[in-house]
């Protein structure tokens, strides 16, 4: 049987998708984490852009507990370019302990990629969210707007950490 040089590199990818859930070298995730707290609706500030968002706005990113002890993901956005919304439900589950925020997450059935909380705002209105590598980043809020001092710190802070932050996406809440 012969395979394609497009389908051997699509699997490679997925395999190599399948293993990235570590969080970026010297990236470390919020100790103290509290699921509980963490639960509910996230408003999308900010993102970096990715295929599976891009042109994206009034993003959310829902969670919720699972029976086998993860978290459900429903991650929703609205498409101008097509009049209508978008929405895709993934899994979570944390990589070491509950306490510390670094999870897998998963859209595509075997496959898992990190998500790793590593700013978060003691009562829990926003948060600042990186993927396996500095090409992942999100700003989440429980409100639709931050105030511009809390951006700036965020960005502040994934850039220290060597984020691509002006390539940040605002996205349209409104």
């Amino acid at each position: 049987m012969h395979i394609g040089r497009t389908t051997v590199l699509i699997i490679s990818s997925l395999l190599s998708l399948s293993c990235s859930v570590s969080p970026p070298s010297g990236v470390k995730p919020v100790d103290h984490f509290e699921v509980n707290r963490y639960l509910g609706t996230w408003y999308e500030i900010a993102r970096l852009d990715h295929r599976f968002e891009r042109g994206l706005d009034h993003v959310t990113a829902n969670y919720s507990p699972r029976d086998d002890g993860g978290i459900t993901v429903i991650n929703r956005g609205f498409s101008p370019a097509k009049q209508r919304w978008q929405q895709s439900q993934g899994k979570a589950y944390f990589l070491a302990s509950p306490n510390e925020g670094s999870l897998k997450v998963s859209f595509f059935g075997p496959f898992y990629g990190g998500y790793h909380v590593i700013a978060l705002d003691p009562d829990y209105g926003y948060a600042l969210v990186a993927g396996p590598d500095r090409d992942y980043l999100w700003i989440l809020a429980r409100t639709k707007t931050l105030p511009e001092t809390t951006r700036a710190q965020l960005v502040q802070r994934a850039a220290d950490l060597g984020f691509p932050v002006e390539q940040l996406i605002w996205v349209n809440q409104s």
